[in-house]
């Protein structure tokens, strides 16, 4: 399965979820904006006292949280997008895209 497809399944599963409750009231923009804040700052929470090389390898139990949190990101991430009718996958490639021109190879010193 392609980034894109993979994208597309999480979308449905998320729209499901929340027609399956009524929860579409609760599914503004702002509100799914804020929401990704909050489960980003909850994925920060876990490497806040690390170092970068210790960020590197977290021990099994902080590793399984930060997945589940990455999870919980990339749902609110997606869902948001669905609500502002935006292809993520294709916003992505457009900015990557962006990116390389604005940053083009060898125009900047490389960090170790």
């Amino acid at each position: 399965m392609n980034g894109a497809d993979a994208l597309e399944r999480i979308r449905r599963l998320s729209a499901a979820f929340v027609d399956d409750r009524g929860w579409q009231n609760y599914q503004s923009p702002k509100n799914l904006a804020m929401a990704l804040i909050v489960e980003a700052a909850e994925l920060v929470e876990h490497f806040q006292w690390m170092d970068a090389r210790e960020s590197l390898s977290p021990d099994p139990a902080t590793r399984a949280a930060v997945e589940t949190e990455l999870a919980d990101v990339l749902v609110y991430l997606v869902r948001l997008a669905d609500v502002l009718d935006i292809d993520l996958a294709d916003a992505a490639e457009r900015k990557i895209e962006a990116n390389a021109r604005k940053y083009p190879v060898g125009a900047a010193p490389r960090r170790a």
